[in-house]
Order: structure tokens, then C-alpha cells, then sequence
């Protein structure tokens, strides 16, 4: 009997050791388990504050022509109350609601029931069915990539009904803009509370879930790596490149059509800002399927962190150029203005390329020429939770021999050239800069210390060799 008992014992440990060694790897790979007490501040924090920055930076220019000041030493003044600038907000509407459930249900309905066909005659483009990249359970996920074909379509028909068939104003979006605004709230927390919800109780795959323990935390960063419904509609892929990023360009048209019912004009400054933002559009579209590879996807779980920010975040914040000069119509100068434009190119330059190295390199697994030679790599290896031991290679010729990220600077050049589009006279339209130089630092602190969990001692061979994170040289 005590030997059986030994045995049970014995068995049990083993078991224990099990769960702890899966533990260990899954830690490893993707976010935490535990939360210590900054990260869970610095969630409570974004919870509470970041709808409110969403909703005063557009306040400011509904009431204040843009000035992130003035509220405030009106508020500290004793001029105005809270109540003042609440009650001089518009609020939500039947057309905006409208307006909003229409665009939501058509960006479903091309995203999971018209299969792509413009890869059948675009040369180059890659769309249709694609395979994403492993997660840490082993699963590799397939999507429909359809991402330009739906914002074809969706130009087309809003150019269609706006100027042929006149169906509504091109500044319907503008004229709507803060009715729109509760909309995408609504949809934000209703998506991000369902994703929560189906990962404790039907998750589409349960070893790609996290649950910390910690309500807050779990809410914000989610639970699901891939939460789906059915075999093709994809929180992630659906919410990070569809609503928001569709309608981006959308926007930007129609605050230079209000600039024109306004000012009589579209200056060169917001031609400037829907030229450099429609490129980025557009090549992320181009991409999509490169974009199954990045962080977002391959790392980020699916809680309020995404699907609130896509919902409500980017359509709002990534816009501000655009909204600023609606209210500051600014004309440069043409040497200027050619500068911002060079900058802009340049820095898209610099974030394609880099991508595309990379693309090019995992696609033919380094049987390739970057810049005419045979890139240099550091072969690596990960193991995933079920123990499969998978290798890969991490390149250190062309743009990413620079720096790790270098891919990031041509992000931040591109998104200074947004910024001075709008000249020198107000703050606001510099907060895209200043928030993408902390997200992308951020990105980068967070991706490192994931790879140096994931790779280890071979991470450490990378990091010598590839010594910069961002600006060669500096940092």
C-alpha cells in the first residue's frame, strides 16, 4: 500500500511538473500570466482615461477650434463646467446609428461572403486563402484575405452615391463625426466584452487562451489568441483591418469635401495628409497577407487593447490632421509642402523596404539576395506548448543589419510628415508623432523581450550581432 501511494505521489508530481513546464512555455510566448503592479496601473489607467483623451481631443475641435488648452483654463478659469461643454456636445443620433450599423454589417458582409478575385489579375498581390503564422498552441490559422477588394469596393460605391447618384453629402461622415463617435463606442465595448465572455466559457481554441486571474488585465489584453466565429470570421483580422482602417481613407474625403463647402478650397495640406495617409492605407491592404506575420496577429491577444482601439482609437486619433484642417485650412509653401512630401516617401520607403526584406527572406528562407548578396542570418529554435520544436532564422543583412526595428522608423518618418502637413500653430495634430513614438518604443521593448524569452541564448547571438533598436547609432 505505501508503494502504491508512492507511486500516486510520484505521479502526481510528475503531472504538477507537467502543467508548470506548459505554463513556463506558454509565458514565454505571447503576453503574461502573472501581472505585476505597474502593468496592472498602467491598464486601469488606459480603461478609464483613454475613451476620455478620444473624446476631448475631438471636443476640442468641435468647441474650441482645435485648442487642447483652452477647455482647460476655461474649466480652471471657472468660465465653463463640465456640464457647459457636456451639454454643448452632440449626442448619439438615429442617423448616426444608422449610418454606422449599415457601414459595420456591409464590412462583415464583404469580409466573410465574396471570396477574393483581385489576386486573380493584379499582379504581385496576394490574397485569397492564406496560412497565418503558428501560434503557441501549433495551430496555423487560415484566412480569406480580401482587404483591398473590400476597400475598392467601398470607394467605389461611396464615390458612386456621393457625386453621381447623390445620395448623401461626401461630408456626411464630418457632419456626423461625434454622433458616429458614441457608435463606435458601443461597438467597441460590446465586441471586447463578448470577446472576454467566449473565452471563459467557448473558446474557439482553448490552449491559445490566457487568464491571469486579474479581471482588469484579462479585459484589456484578452483572453483568445484567435477568437472566431464559424471557420472564416476572425475578430482580429476582422476588427485590425476592416472597420477602421477601410474607413480611414473615407474620412480623410470627406473632411477635405468640408473643407471645400467651408473654405471654398482644398489646400495643399490636406491633399498632402490624404496622399501620404491613403498610400499607408493602401499598403497595408496591398500586405495583408504579410500582415498575418506581424505583432498584432501573431502576438497580441484579442481584448478591449484591440477591439476597442480599432473601433474607436485609430478611426479618431489617426485622423487628426485631417480634422484639424477643416477648422485651420493651412496653405504651404511649395518648397514646403515638397519637403513634407519627400519626408513622407521616404519614410514609406524606408517601411516597405525593410518589410519586404524580411517577406522576401522568410518566404524563400534565405535563398535570396538582399541588396546583392546573399543576406546573413543566426538560425534560432522555440518550442510551442504541445512540444514541437520549430527553428527559424533572423537576418542581419540590408535594413535589418541596421537596426531590429528599422522597419519602426520609417513608421515614425512617415507619420512626422502627417504632423507637419498641418504647420506650426497648434499641438494637437502633433499627437499622432509624439503617441506613435511611445507605442512603437513600447512595441519594441515588449517584442524584445518576448523574442528573448522565446529564443533565448540564440536571441542574445542576434542582439550582438544587430546592436540598435531603432536609429543606428543612437538607439
Amino acid at each position: 500500500m505505501a508503494a502504491r501511494q508512492e507511486k500516486k505521489l510520484a505521479e502526481e508530481r510528475k503531472h504538477q511538473n507537467m502543467q508548470n513546464d506548459t505554463k513556463t512555455s506558454q509565458g514565454q510566448w505571447g503576453r503574461a500570466w502573472e501581472v505585476d503592479w505597474f502593468s496592472l496601473a498602467s491598464i486601469l489607467f488606459l480603461l478609464m482615461f483613454a475613451p476620455l483623451i478620444v473624446y476631448y481631443f475631438i471636443m476640442s475641435c468641435d468647441q474650441y477650434q482645435c485648442s487642447l488648452t483652452d477647455p482647460l483654463l476655461d474649466l480652471l478659469t471657472g468660465n465653463k463646467h463640465l456640464s457647459d461643454i457636456w451639454n454643448r456636445t452632440p449626442m448619439l443620433t438615429y442617423r448616426a446609428a444608422a449610418i454606422y450599423s449599415l457601414w459595420v454589417t456591409f464590412q462583415v458582409f464583404l469580409y466573410v461572403s465574396i471570396p477574393d478575385f483581385c489576386h486573380k489579375f493584379l499582379p504581385g498581390y496576394v490574397g485569397g486563402v492564406q496560412e497565418g503564422a503558428v501560434t503557441p498552441a501549433g495551430v496555423v490559422n487560415k484566412y480569406e484575405i480580401n482587404g483591398l477588394q473590400a476597400w475598392i469596393i467601398s470607394h467605389v460605391l461611396w464615390f458612386a452615391n456621393a457625386y453621381c447618384f447623390h445620395f448623401f453629402s461626401p461630408t456626411i461622415i464630418f457632419d456626423n463625426w461625434i454622433p458616429l463617435l458614441w457608435c463606435a463606442n458601443i461597438l467597441g465595448y460590446a465586441v471586447s466584452t463578448f470577446a472576454i465572455i467566449k473565452g471563459y466559457f467557448f473558446p474557439t481554441n482553448a490552449k491559445d487562451c490566457k487568464i491571469t486571474g486579474n479581471f482588469f488585465y484579462d479585459y484589456m489584453m484578452g483572453i483568445e489568441f484567435n477568437p472566431r466565429i464559424g471557420k472564416w470570421f476572425d475578430f482580429k483580422l476582422f476588427f485590425n483591418g476592416r472597420p477602421g482602417i477601410v474607413a480611414w481613407t473615407l474620412i480623410n474625403l470627406s473632411f477635405a469635401a468640408k473643407q471645400q463647402e467651408l473654405h471654398g478650397e482644398v489646400t495643399n495640406s490636406m491633399i498632402l495628409v490624404n496622399v501620404l495617409q491613403g498610400i499607408y492605407v493602401l499598403d497595408f491592404f496591398w500586405n495583408e497577407a504579410w500582415y498575418l506575420k506581424t505583432i498584432d496577429i501573431c502576438h497580441d491577444h484579442f481584448g478591449w487593447y484591440l477591439g476597442w482601439g480599432d473601433c474607436v482609437w485609430l478611426p479618431y486619433l489617426y485622423t487628426l490632421q485631417g480634422l484639424y484642417l477643416v477648422y485651420h485650412p493651412v496653405q504651404l509653401r511649395t518648397d514646403y509642402a515638397m519637403g513634407v512630401l519627400m519626408l513622407g516617401l521616404l519614410g514609406y520607403y524606408i517601411f516597405r523596404m525593410t518589410n519586404h526584406q524580411k517577406d522576401l527572406f522568410r518566404r524563400t528562407n534565405g535563398n535570396c539576395r538582399i541588396w546583392g548578396k546573399k543576406p546573413e542570418y543566426i538560425e534560432c529554435s522555440y518550442m510551442s506548448v504541445d512540444g514541437t520544436k520549430y527553428y527559424s532564422k533572423l537576418m542581419t543583412s540590408g535594413f535589418w543589419g541596421w537596426a531590429r526595428h528599422f522597419n519602426y522608423t520609417g513608421d515614425l518618418m512617415g507619420s512626422l510628415a502627417y504632423c507637419l502637413s498641418c504647420g506650426f500653430e497648434h499641438l494637437l495634430p502633433y499627437f499622432y508623432i509624439i503617441y506613435m513614438t511611445i507605442l512603437l518604443t513600447h512595441r519594441c521593448i515588449r517584442d524584445e523581450h518576448r523574442c528573448s524569452s522565446k529564443y533565448g541564448k540564440d536571441w542574445k547571438c542576434y542582439t550582438a550581432v544587430v546592436r540598435y533598436r531603432l536609429l543606428p547609432g543612437v538607439f
